[in-house]
């Protein structure tokens, strides 16, 4: 068996693993001012990188909004197309040992994959993502870099912008401790420092994908949550999801490679296409 190469074709950004007998190659994520360069660039330089031959390599699996730009075959090489759902979920159960769980893919957006065995379901979505997070920063911070934003709120401090339910009550509320937050942003008076909002915008997108992936849960028994998504990236991620799963009682994990997990679902629907 050759190598199976799984290529998640973002707007402008390429994220690229290469598998073979379900080991995985180091993978690779690049930028570039459009899909098709984006993705040239990606498969090519992850062939360099990787010492792979064209030869070496038995099939290509595309998938992401960018795949629509691509309907031949990459270099003479056997190219399918699979549905992002599906490399989600594919991607997200890889080596967790779970069969029963919710993939939540953080891209601009989120989208939730209900995943019981070998069955997969689209179970919704909303439109608060990373995209929510770079266009706020845009207008609060005049900063779009979610990096640089994130950076920024390392030295923030969310409970000085969100009205936290120790902030109204003495005691505690049944499932409700005194650090759950009762209003994002509910403090501002219009003089906070740009640290305080950083975190506080941040703090609110997880919470607010968090939440939407418990509700999803809500008659299933599900308790497992795997997030992936470039917003795994962020130091805050782990912070927050962690504060969450103390309310609802719940695993939110991160897996490794979460970013890359989608890229890896597209290999890993080889076969099954």
């Amino acid at each position: 068996m050759g190598i199976i190469i799984g290529i998640d074709v973002g707007g402008s950004t390429t994220k690229i693993v290469g598998i073979k007998a379900e080991e995985m190659f180091p993978p690779l994520f690049i930028k570039a001012s459009d899909p098709v360069s984006s993705l040239f660039g990606a498969f090519g330089r992850y062939l360099y990188e990787n010492k792979i031959a064209l030869s070496d390599i038995e099939h290509i699996v595309l998938t992401g909004v960018g795949a629509a730009f691509i309907n031949e075959p990459l270099y003479g090489v056997p190219t399918t197309k699979t549905d992002e759902f599906v490399a989600n979920a594919l991607g997200a159960r890889f080596r967790m040992k779970l069969d029963k769980l919710i993939v939540v893919s953080m891209g601009t957006g989120t989208s939730y994959i209900q995943v019981d065995g070998d069955n997969f379901q689209h179970v919704g979505g909303m439109g608060i993502g990373g995209g929510t997070l770079q266009g706020l920063s845009r207008l609060l911070l005049n900063n779009d870099n979610v990096i640089q934003v994130a950076e920024m709120a390392l030295k923030g401090k969310a409970q000085n912008v969100n009205l936290n339910i120790g902030d109204i009550c003495k005691y505690e509320l049944p499932n409700l401790p005194l650090f759950a937050t009762a209003s994002s942003f509910g403090k501002v008076r219009g003089n906070e420092q740009l640290e305080d909002l950083a975190c506080g915008l941040i703090t609110m997108v997880f919470e607010s994908i968090g939440q939407g992936a418990y509700f999803t849960s809500l008659n299933s028994g599900i308790k497992d949550f795997v997030l992936i998504g470039n917003l795994t990236r962020l130091p805050q991620c782990k912070k927050v999801f962690a504060n969450m799963e103390k309310i609802y009682k719940v695993n939110y994990i991160i897996p490794s490679y979460a970013e890359y997990r989608t890229a890896l679902g597209a290999a890993l629907s080889y076969g099954t296409l």
